[in-house]
């Protein structure tokens, strides 16, 4: 007889994690998230679904190539590919029914048919934390949205991370001072300068620009030092220009802010090579990398935009947004086995098990339990004693009651330590 079942499966690109792994992730969101809303902002939530003339308005770029696009009718619709174009469609849209500074945070799922690969995902969950202001909005908000991934990161047992720290302004306008036409293709190539041999570069930057010019761009490229020293090589650069200096003046505040605001030096650094959203960001640049383990990319990213609604609104809203990758991030935690000691801050979990006819004790066990915040669950299957013990190994409970007729009688009942071994007792 022929097997018509189906073979279980999942298409490449998507992620599935079993129940103890699970169960840190969700942790870690709700780490986050305390953070999130501790430091003010407010949570939101939009549709996965959009209209496609909504999400699209701005179609330009690789990330837009990539959208998962379809028709339902005759709506044209399509999967959000991040959670900042539903936010400007969402600011636009409630414009008159927000206050300003606008402070959300929103962790979802987004959805790009980007090429498989490995710690690349289709689907994954971004944790997105933006400011918007209406007509201006403070560069301190810039080393705020910093500091507030590094309370997340700390809440969730990270030390060892960089944010490296730019500003767009700084090549921006070198390149205009240096009247680079092509600008665009010389930012692009900036962009892949730490993925491709310095010698590649250069030949290819001087093919763009000569040799000249190009010597230049190299000597900001290679400035070197602590954040201190990299700011005042780059103000002794003699670049007369407002942009430039004024690109300069936002990277030292922001800086200045991460300082007052606790932020310890060693976690942030200045990197000009970063550049980011070539025609999206407008100011301040980060991405933030694993220390010893930066071959895996960002983990975390954003940046100061101009105006955010601008597809959808006259209106000017400025602001400054970075996005943890979480999905990328638990892959490479779990790939550097940072998550192999990973504590799950939760209540004392209890299984209880009845032995015989004692589920009306085990019940006034389980209420007393849980009126001291315990979390409990009584095993109902009716197996050998072993096998539920094994269970209970499994699913990491804590402790085990043994809930039998004798126990009943004397009011005394075992209680046995999971994670020590030890038996104590309990008295009802």
């Amino acid at each position: 007889m022929k097997d018509n079942k189906i073979k279980p499966s999942i298409l490449p690109g998507f992620m599935e994690l079993l129940p103890s792994e699970q169960v840190i992730f969700e942790d870690i969101v709700k780490k986050i998230r305390k953070v999130y809303e501790e430091s003010g902002c407010f949570p939101m939530d939009t549709p996965i679904i959009e209209k496609s003339e909504v999400l699209l308005a701005k179609s330009a770029g690789e990330t837009e190539k990539q959208v998962y696009r379809f028709n339902k009718g005759k709506n044209d619709l399509s999967l959000r590919f991040d959670l900042t174009v539903p936010l400007s469609r969402y600011v636009a849209q409630y414009y008159d029914q927000l206050t300003f500074p606008f402070k959300r945070y929103q962790i979802g799922k987004v959805y790009r048919g980007e090429r498989n690969q490995k710690g690349r995902y289709r689907e994954f969950y971004q944790c997105d934390l933006d400011i918007i202001g209406n007509g201006k909005l403070s560069i301190d908000n810039d080393g705020f949205v910093i500091s507030v991934i590094n309370k997340a990161f700390k809440a969730i047992g990270l030390e060892n991370f960089k944010f490296q720290i730019s500003n767009r302004k700084i090549l921006t306008s070198v390149l205009k001072y240096l009247n680079i036409e092509n600008d665009m293709e010389v930012l692009i190539l900036i962009d892949k300068y730490e993925k491709i041999s310095k010698s590649e570069f250069n030949d290819t930057l001087i093919s763009y620009i000569g040799a000249e010019k190009a010597h230049i761009i190299n000597k900001i490229m290679n400035i070197d030092g602590s954040n201190k020293e990299i700011l005042k090589q780059l103000k002794e650069m003699n670049i007369n220009d407002e942009t430039y200096l004024k690109g300069i003046n936002e990277l030292e505040r922001v800086l200045s802010i991460l300082k007052i605001l606790g932020v310890d030096e060693k976690n942030y650094r200045i990197n000009l090579k970063i550049i980011r959203g070539l025609d999206y960001y407008t100011g301040t640049v980060v991405e933030t990398v694993l220390d010893g383990n930066e071959e895996y990319g960002s983990i975390c990213s954003g940046g100061r935009y101009d105006n955010l609604a601008q597809n959808y609104t006259k209106n000017i809203l400025p602001g400054v947004g970075i996005s943890i990758g979480l999905t990328r991030l638990f892959f490479v935690l779990k790939e550097i086995g940072f998550l192999n000691n990973y504590k799950v801050d939760r209540n004392e979990r209890y299984l209880i098990i009845p032995i015989g006819d004692t589920l009306e004790a085990c019940g006034l066990i389980k209420n007393k339990l849980e009126k001291e915040e315990k979390s409990v669950e009584i095993y109902f299957e009716n197996i050998k004693l072993k096998k539920i013990m094994d269970y209970a190994n499994k699913a990491s409970f804590d402790k085990v009651i043994i809930v039998g007729e004798d126990e009943i009688k004397s009011g005394k009942f075992k209680v046995k330590n999971m994670n020590t071994g030890e038996v104590e007792k309990m008295v009802l």
